[in-house]
């Protein structure tokens, strides 16, 4: 029996400073999923297509995209994402920055930085199992009219 699972669109929330909340910025989501090809000099060619069915084992993409459609350019904002429970995270997306990881929503790093405290009170290095949390800050201001996308990786358990 195949198992298909539908993939419903990212939920993705933008969190802004206070002192930056007048600034309008739309955010969108969209879910992909790899598509491996050969091409005909014997390589693997992998493409992106709409998430609209899925099974256990497929590469999903998240691609988060952002846009200022205010008159001033929008300061110190952070574009976070959950990782959905069905999802596994399994890195940054081609071409995307890297994120800040975050196993419990509060404390945010690299993966290699982060510990998960076991059901017997131990603590061991997080595992890309553990991702509950994806989130990037930008750096620079997204100018009036500016945009731009992040994106990382997940597999469908």
């Amino acid at each position: 029996m195949s198992h298909l699972m539908k993939l419903g669109g990212a939920v993705a929330l933008l969190a802004i400073p206070a002192a930056a909340l007048a600034q309008p910025v739309d955010l969108t989501a969209r879910a992909m999923v790899e598509q491996r090809k050969a091409a005909p000099d014997g390589t693997t060619k992998i493409t992106l297509a709409p998430a609209a069915r899925v099974t256990p084992g497929d590469r999903i993409v998240y691609q988060l995209s952002y846009r200022n459609t205010g008159r001033e350019p929008a300061r110190d904002l952070v574009i976070a994402n959950p990782v959905p429970a069905n999802l596994v995270y399994a890195g940054t997306a081609e071409g995307s920055a890297e994120p800040e990881l975050s196993v419990d929503g509060t404390r945010f790093g690299r993966l290699q930085q982060l510990t998960v405290r076991t059901a017997d009170g131990k603590v061991r290095p997080a595992l890309s199992a553990d991702v509950r949390v994806v989130r990037w800050r930008l750096n620079d201001p997204v100018p009036a009219g500016g945009s731009g996308q992040v994106a990382f990786r997940a597999i469908l358990k």
